[in-house]
């Protein structure tokens, strides 16, 4: 088990930005990302390489959850003819608690599979498709309920999208991306690469919660994102998303789960 500490401040480089009556910057230099404070999660990282109570205390919590933040990694190929890695650690976090699943030794069980085809069970990333795609070829699933921060983050006035730029304009943090390109085949992940991989999808999960307590600004339609993101949560392989009733009975029985800025999911 491992923690790793850190906290989200503030939003960066907003003066003009709330001057016109903006709540985020369009977009953050790198010599603006370099001030800001480092974040990273803070709760309780499990990482799970076998089948055994840990998974299964992982799955019942998750489970549990109607949101996740969510990611995967790979080991980089550095030479095209080199044969393209299969997804070695699937992210999920929600809460104070991120969970990181070794697929190579653990396989991406049926249960694993279950909370991704989940349509009450929201999860949350950037570039969703790729992963969603690399997990396929692990084990077959309807992927429902996927939301890409890529696809919608225009919403609010935001034109950058990589996750460090992301969570720079929207927390006002900074988080690092050292450990990026690693062996995440390697026998043993090193602390670097368990506070990484749980920092990735932690974050999508708080700037998530973070958009939607926020009054949208969409970006001017010359600047804003092709128009197939139109219909951001649809990714490959989703299920459609299940009936406004149905949604609400699930929230209620799950509600003493859910993050305390969860009611402002209501405005979806």
């Amino acid at each position: 088990m491992y923690r790793a500490r850190g906290r989200v401040s503030g939003g960066a480089c907003r003066r003009e930005e709330f001057l016109h009556g903006k709540m985020f910057a369009e977009s953050i230099e790198i010599d603006e990302i370099v001030k800001l404070e480092y974040a990273s999660f803070s709760g309780e990282v499990t990482v799970i390489e076998e089948d055994g109570p840990a998974f299964e205390e992982a799955v019942a919590y998750l489970s549990q959850r109607h949101l996740l933040g969510f990611d995967t990694e790979t080991r980089p190929c550095f030479s095209p003819l080199q044969p393209r890695s299969e997804v070695a650690l699937l992210q999920l976090s929600s809460g104070d608690r991120a969970f990181l699943f070794r697929l190579k030794s653990l396989k991406l069980k049926h249960r694993l599979r279950k909370i991704l085809s989940d349509p009450d069970i929201i999860k949350v990333g950037a570039a969703v498709r790729d992963d969603i795609r690399g997990l396929q070829r692990l084990g077959q699933f309807e992927a429902a309920e996927f939301v890409d921060l890529q696809q919608i983050i225009w919403q609010w006035g935001v034109r950058d999208k990589s996750v460090k730029k992301m969570a720079a304009i929207i927390l006002g943090v900074r988080i690092s991306k050292t450990q990026q390109l690693s062996n995440w085949e390697a026998a043993k992940l090193s602390e670097s690469q368990i506070k990484y991989a749980a920092t990735d999808a932690w974050v999508c999960e708080t700037m998530y919660l973070k958009l939607m307590e926020t009054e949208k600004n969409p970006l001017p339609s010359e600047v804003q994102a092709p128009s197939a993101e139109a219909a951001p949560q649809k990714v490959a392989g989703e299920t459609p998303k299940a009936s406004r009733g149905h949604r609400h009975r699930s929230r209620h029985r799950h509600r003493k789960h859910a993050p305390a800025a969860m009611p402002a999911l209501n405005n979806r």
